[in-house]
């Protein structure tokens, strides 16, 4: 038995074959399929089913269009509501993929008819679990996604879930789907592929904690939710992920203008420098990078047009690809050359800690961090309101220069162009938080509001 890892760090998710030679197996694959469908070519094994652990909320499945395309079995709970052919299996199943042997687990928690697979190879005795959300490394999947109303509910399946998962052998393999980078975890998980039950067994919190303890803190623990997943579980129910995506249109500046006028979101994907010293009025930086989709999809109101700019093919392509597989579609994009004239803005500046230290008086300090990030840690006197609250909330601000600063200037750049497209005189921080204390700046820890 081989299992071969494939990462999709735009979700933060690992998606997983396992093949005895001949015969494989897909957990759990991304719309986009075909590094999967890549993997069980170079092996030399036929894809023969493919399954979901859940009904995601953070990504649209391509698990019913491979299988499909594969003449593979789509498995997938039997209790869920879906409008897709499917093999529905319940809990204590047992399933053949080639000659490994395939267990269905019943595990709930992240949601409520969460299932993990338990591949067994007859011939050498090994074993691995793939868990989904349920027992992830070093943490659990979340439980507040199917309703915040249920998440105690949910926290104690999903200890009891993770205790199941934790009486295995030491020597199992564990393979989660959720992986360094998923806002489907609970807390951050470990960033490595690959590990065991006995490593969780000596390290994971849900394996060394009583219920109820642990199920107080995993709740007073969750982070904010991406607005995009509430419409994931309905894509994949109606199976979206078997669609194929439709490309942009290419189009000229003129277009681009329109499209701004017109209330699409122009997102820029050049860095966060070039974009202060030129950008189209009205248009938002999203660096290209992995959290590409996540920020978008947080940010950007569902069903609005999408256009895409920046001077590299390459990043239009990945920009494409990325808020494909969380169902969003870009309807043009815009290759920029060299010299763009029309890239009509007037531009801000961008600053490090030590030329913040010497801001004007009267200026508007504003962290968009986290919650949890801010509450830790924070300039005395800075105004804080969370990137994906922000744009609801500029109207609120106090007048005068805004300098806006994050943890490492992602998030900061993304605010400072949403703060420039109102009209507001900002300046961006990209220094790193943690390179404040050489600075000599005075920092202070709150309290979360009750």
């Amino acid at each position: 038995m081989e299992v071969i890892v494939v990462e999709v760090p735009e979700l933060g998710n690992h998606a997983h074959l396992v093949h005895d030679g001949a015969h494989a197996l897909v957990v759990d694959p991304p719309r986009d399929w075909r590094p999967l469908e890549l993997a069980a070519e170079e092996a030399g094994v036929r894809i023969a089913a493919v399954a979901d652990t859940h009904v995601h909320n953070d990504y649209v499945s391509g698990a019913p269009g491979l299988a499909r395309r594969h003449g593979a079995d789509y498995w997938l709970s039997a209790d869920e509501q879906v409008h897709v052919d499917r093999l529905g299996v319940r809990g204590g199943d047992i399933l053949g993929v080639g000659d490994l042997v395939v267990q269905v687990l019943s595990t709930p928690g992240h949601t409520l008819h969460h299932q993990s697979f338990l591949v067994t190879d007859p011939e050498s005795g090994a074993r691995t679990v793939f868990s989904g959300g349920s027992l992830l490394h070093g943490t659990v999947g979340r439980t507040d996604l199917v309703d915040p109303l249920l998440s105690r509910m949910m926290g104690r399946a999903q200890w009891e879930s993770a205790r199941q998962l934790g009486a295995l052998d030491d020597r199992v393999g564990l393979h989660p789907t959720h992986g360094f980078g998923s806002l489907c975890a609970a807390t951050v998980p470990g960033g490595g592929v690959h590990g065991t039950i006995g490593d969780e067994r000596g390290t994971n919190p849900v394996l060394r904690t009583p219920r109820d303890t642990y199920v107080e803190a995993l709740v007073a623990g969750f982070g904010p939710v991406p607005r995009y997943y509430r419409h994931m579980s309905a894509l994949n129910r109606a199976g979206a992920g078997a669609t194929p995506v439709l490309p942009p249109t290419e189009v000229d500046e003129v277009a681009v203008h329109a499209a701004v006028r017109a209330g699409s979101w122009v997102i820029d994907l050049r860095s966060r420098h070039a974009f202060a010293r030129a950008h189209l009025t009205g248009s938002v930086n999203i660096e290209d990078c992995p959290q590409l989709a996540t920020y978008a999809g947080w940010l950007v109101p569902w069903g609005t047009d999408v256009v895409l700019v920046s001077d590299s093919p390459d990043d239009l392509a990945a920009g494409v690809h990325d808020l494909a597989q969380i169902g969003m579609t870009v309807r043009a994009t815009h290759l920029l050359g060299p010299v763009d004239t029309w890239l009509d803005s007037t531009d801000y500046r961008v600053a490090d800690w030590a030329t913040y230290s010497r801001s004007p008086r009267g200026s508007v300090t504003l962290d968009v961090r986290l919650d949890a990030e801010y509450h830790a840690s924070h300039l005395p006197d800075s105004m804080h309101v969370p990137l994906h609250d922000l744009d609801g909330a500029i109207g609120r601000l106090p007048a005068g220069q805004v300098w806006v600063h994050c943890r490492s200037g992602f998030r900061a750049a993304i605010a400072a162009s949403l703060l420039a497209r109102r009209g507001r005189d900002v300046v961006l921080v990209t220094d790193d938080w943690d390179a404040i204390g050489s600075i000599g700046l005075p920092t202070v820890a709150s309290r979360p509001a009750a």
